[in-house]
């Protein structure tokens, strides 16, 4: 007998969302790291060493290549978001809507889907970004606002929400300055630089808080291999937490220069990532790497264990903080599809004893079943 109780279905599986799905989103968790590698961030090295790069002809063929290759990626890793998002569009159009919220976001996502290939053939003006971010903002808030109102884990809720506003500090300063270009105004918005500062800030925050909703386990825990697991992420994250925080100092107490050369490095890291994904590496640079640590951590183990929220954390931090390019804004808006998939509720069956009725009379057996010879 099939009950009305819903209970919370927390490990949904990839697999069983069929197979041209299963597919589709594992190459596209491939090649969008690989996009941000070869693309994002080793194209943006290659402009920081163009004095090597001029010297020394194989290096300026390596990097051209690497550019070129990354280039490749970002269009195959586009067009496999549009097959995507497509894919879950329609699975949830023929499963049917729950929810008004569920509803409102097929119509934003298509709109949005039909307004990035509008800007890819016509390339927008200010107006066009503004509207671009606008409609992105609406479909962002949609899909929190559900995954909110689903989830009953409030650490969960807690790193979508630094997410959330994490994305709306990097809305706001390009919103605004947009607008105020398109305005012809020379001045600064109110606070922009304040709020992408804390922006950038609660980004970090969120990729920390990854662990702590997804990736951790209690230390009381009967596995035994997970519990060592966990102790000793623990104890290795702190001590390199620590370790870099005081880095500098270390480094200063020992050799100045060496202090100052690593200095340089750093700076030319966080130009890297500020031209690829948009931190800019104002916060302590232990924060950074500990963020990065949790959320790798947290990903491979739920991509290990085939759940969607694996794939839609780590499409959703790849994008990075400034999501200067339309296919990062799809893979935010895909990423949170997926983790709203994995937490989706669902009908449980459970059995019920049955009752027979009684016979009212005795049948008796048959004579020819009965004799023995």
């Amino acid at each position: 007998m099939v009950g009305n109780e819903v209970v919370e279905g927390g490990g949904r599986g990839l697999e069983e969302h069929g197979l041209l799905f299963e597919y589709t989103v594992k190459c596209l968790l491939l090649a969008s790291f690989l996009e941000l590698v070869l693309y994002r961030l080793v194209s943006r090295l290659g402009m920081h060493l163009s004095k090597v790069a001029e010297k020394h002809e194989s290096v300026r063929l390596t990097f051209k290549f690497l550019s070129s290759a990354g280039f490749t990626l970002l269009n195959f890793t586009s067009i496999l978001l549009f097959l995507a998002l497509f894919l879950v569009m329609h699975n949830s159009m023929k499963a049917g809507f729950q929810g008004r919220l569920e509803a409102l976001v097929i119509p934003l996502v298509s709109l949005l889907l039909a307004l990035t290939v509008v800007f890819l053939i016509f390339p927008p003006a200010m107006l066009g970004s503004i509207a671009y971010n606008l409609l992105s903002l609406a479909v962002i808030l949609t899909l929190v606002a559900r995954y909110v109102a689903v989830s009953p884990s409030w650490p969960r809720r807690m790193m979508v929400l630094c997410y959330l506003g994490g994305l709306l500090g990097w809305l706001y300063y390009q919103t605004l300055s947009t607008g105020y270009g398109l305005l012809g105004m020379v001045a600064s918005p109110p606070l922009v630089h304040e709020i992408n500062r804390a922006g950038e800030a609660l980004m970090v925050l969120a990729s920390i808080l990854v662990f702590w909703a997804y990736g951790s386990t209690p230390v009381w825990t009967k596995n035994r291999r997970q519990r060592h697991r966990i102790i000793a992420f623990a104890l290795g994250g702190g001590t390199i937490f620590v370790g870099l925080l005081f880095l500098d100092y270390f480094l200063t107490l020992y050799d100045s220069r060496l202090a100052e050369s690593a200095r340089k490095a750093g700076e030319g890291i966080g130009w890297i990532f500020q031209m690829g994904m948009g931190y800019t590496f104002y916060l302590p640079f232990a924060f950074y790497v500990t963020g990065l640590l949790c959320w790798a951590y947290t990903v491979l183990k739920l991509v290990t264990m085939g759940r969607l929220a694996g794939y839609g954390l780590g499409l959703m931090f790849m994008a990075g903080y400034a999501l200067q390019l339309s296919h990062l804004t799809l893979m935010v808006v895909f990423g949170l599809m997926l983790i709203l998939l994995d937490k989706r509720k669902a009908p449980v069956a459970w059995s019920e004893p049955v009752t027979e009725p009684v016979m009212a009379q005795t049948v008796r057996p048959s004579p020819v079943l009965t004799e023995q010879t």
